[in-house]
């Protein structure tokens, strides 16, 4: 019998939600590339994407009531589905008084090309934003986005804008990858949008 998609997967005491794989960066450090899911979770490739219907029925077989926060962040970009990411956290905050968090690389703007954040608002508590390094030139070269290095001032714009209407957001950086001196630079990057920095282990 052929297994179920992992469309909902738990983590500590949260749930996250793997919507699609579509990415518009490559890192270099991406879980994608040494495993087939993360925290101890079945694969998180999916053979297509969910419906905006089946993710809802999929968070309907947890007790959220007894989570933490609800995260999307898969394997991919969860921006990539934005409308239907927002539908879904729109259904999340009609039902449950849980915390939703967004783990992201920024980029959507450049996706879409238009200001995104403002989307955001009464839907999303947390947007955790992935920095990667403090430079244009190196973050290019660990992120890899297919936007080339304007991508660097567009993420750090898009995190300026949430943090107008989101009430916490995060940038990160792992530890690994990044020197003490990086992390503080990170750090004044981070203050410096309104954010503050999360330096996070190298997921395995």
């Amino acid at each position: 019998m052929k297994k179920a998609m992992t469309i909902t997967y738990g983590v500590r005491n949260g749930v996250y939600v793997n919507m699609t794989n579509r990415c518009n960066c490559s890192c270099t450090f991406c879980i994608r590339n040494l495993a087939d899911g993360a925290y101890g979770s079945d694969p998180l490739w999916l053979e297509r994407e969910p419906t905006v219907q089946e993710v809802i029925d999929s968070l309907k077989q947890w007790d959220l009531s007894q989570k933490d926060e609800v995260v999307f962040c898969g394997y991919g970009e969860p921006t990539e589905r934005l409308d239907d990411l927002l539908e879904v956290a729109a259904w999340i905050k009609q039902n449950y008084t849980i915390p939703v968090r967004i783990n992201t690389n920024g980029l959507a703007d450049l996706l879409y090309g238009r200001h995104t954040a403002p989307l955001l608002k009464d839907k999303i508590d947390v947007v955790s934003i992935s920095l990667n390094d403090v430079t244009a030139e190196d973050y290019t070269r660990v992120t890899r986005p297919i936007y080339g290095k304007k991508a660097f001032a567009a993420m750090q714009a898009y995190a300026t804008e949430c943090a107008q209407v989101v009430p916490k957001v995060v940038m990160t950086v792992v530890d690994e990858v990044t020197t003490k001196e990086e992390q503080q630079k990170a750090a004044e990057i981070a203050a410096s949008c309104g954010a503050v920095l999360r330096v996070r282990p190298l997921e395995k």
